[in-house]
């Protein structure tokens, strides 16, 4: 089963404090990944992302951890397994079928935007 991971990235400097979460999903060698500005709520419209990097394996069962240089913490907020219903990369939708205890649904991201729905 595939496994996934939404990460609260916390960047604290002197002046100001940086909070985003970073999603990541499974893709065999490494996770595909995504920077999201909100928590997704169940039913409440779309919202901006970033596509990022893919990260590495070890981020998915990580539960805290001290980056180095600044570059702050993350923290596990949840995770769980999920199911591709669909994945179009020249369209750069993608249909996600998640399982986790905050995050349960369907989650379809399309370029730059986001949504989680009731599972079909």
């Amino acid at each position: 089963m595939n496994r996934w991971v939404l990460l609260e990235h916390k960047i604290s400097s002197s002046k100001l404090i940086d909070i985003h979460y970073d999603f990541l999903v499974e893709d065999q060698l490494d996770c595909i990944t995504w920077k999201f500005y909100e928590i997704p709520l169940l039913n409440k419209g779309f919202f901006k992302i970033e596509k990022q990097p893919n990260h590495r394996l070890v981020w998915l069962s990580r539960v805290e951890h001290q980056l180095s240089n600044n570059r702050g913490l993350v923290k596990r907020i949840d995770h769980g397994t999920f199911s591709y219903l669909s994945h179009n990369q020249e369209s750069q939708e993608v249909k996600i079928k998640l399982n986790g205890k905050l995050l349960k649904g369907l989650l379809v991201i399309n370029g730059s935007f986001c949504q989680l729905t009731k599972k079909n």
